[in-house]
């Protein structure tokens, strides 16, 4: 075992309850869309608009408010509000069940912690069961967000967008975008669960020695203010690398059936019209969301462990 392993919080140590596990995502995930979503329109405009509809984020925001009011920055939540929920539930879920794995994998180890690769892996499987939900829902929030930009809008609603899109090419349009889904939060769920692991490890003080013994005294409960911060930088490290994929993956949901025959030939096609700084259009929203939104997703978290722990 590397000396990584010794800086991973005692908790990474052992595997959650699957169903603690898996409650608490979801309550994770609507502090994230709560806070999260007006930044995630924001980005979803940028990206997919034509060139020189918006001069950048400050500019979609005034003239999202301007048309619609308020109200227009949280266009398209109900998809993430009742779909991120169980996303979230799922990718905490499978996260501890990417634990498990990894401790069948090794059932000779000798040190029970998880190395940073480890945790990286556990993040990447966690992303696998939880793109089957958050293709179909990304797919509705996308065209919900791009729509009413200046024309009329085509979808009274979620239930509206997935008859259309089921009338229009079946399963296969409401789940287009999967691959592009899989390529932005698999890499970026391993970033993601191993950064706020190592960083609530350092961000921890160290379990004072017990009065006339070597053992450390059980280690204080870490802070919310910690757990914010490590939360926040975390979704900051996933968000720096999955800009681009996500970019993809806006195209080619809200494109019109035949723009692109999949990911690369949407990549291509983007690069080719726009050059490749088009990967990175909303970045600074991406980035002003990922904070914010990633720090209310594990205080969420670790409150809602902690409310079932005292429960059972």
């Amino acid at each position: 075992m590397s000396d990584e392993a010794a800086d991973i919080e005692a908790s990474a140590k052992s595997t959650v309850d699957p169903v603690k596990s898996f409650l608490s995502g979801g309550f994770g995930g609507i502090s994230c869309v709560l806070v999260g979503h007006p930044f995630d329109l924001t980005k979803t405009r940028l990206q997919t608009a034509s060139p020189g509809t918006y001069t950048g984020a400050v500019d979609v925001i005034r003239k999202t408010i301007a048309q619609d009011g308020i109200r227009g920055m949280y266009r398209g939540i109900t998809p993430p509000l009742f779909g991120v929920t169980p996303i979230f539930a799922i990718s905490f879920w499978g996260y501890d069940a990417g634990k498990r794995i990894v401790y069948a994998l090794t059932p000779d180890r000798k040190d029970q912690a998880l190395s940073l690769g480890e945790l990286a892996f556990a993040g990447g499987f966690s992303a696998v069961p939880a793109t089957l939900v958050a293709a179909p829902a990304e797919r509705v929030k996308v065209l919900l967000q791009v729509q009413g930009q200046g024309g009329q809008s085509m979808y009274s609603g979620p239930t509206d967008v997935l008859r259309k899109l089921y009338a229009e090419g079946g399963l296969r349009s409401i789940f287009r975008g999967t691959v592009a889904t899989l390529a932005r939060d698999g890499p970026g769920s391993a970033v993601y669960f191993a950064t706020y692991e190592l960083l609530k490890k350092r961000l921890s003080a160290p379990p004072p020695r017990l009065p006339g013994s070597d053992q450390p005294s059980a280690a204080p409960p870490l802070s919310l203010g910690a757990v914010m911060l490590a939360g926040g930088t975390a979704g900051v490290a996933m968000w720096s690398l999955a800009i681009p994929p996500d970019t993809i993956k806006s195209r080619l949901q809200s494109a019109p059936q035949g723009t692109y025959t999949g990911f690369m030939d949407c990549a291509r096609k983007l690069i080719a019209q726009d050059g490749v700084t088009a990967l990175w259009k909303g970045f600074g929203p991406a980035m002003a969301r990922a904070f914010p939104a990633n720090a209310a997703t594990f205080l969420g978290v670790e409150l809602s462990l902690k409310m079932m722990d005292k429960l059972w």
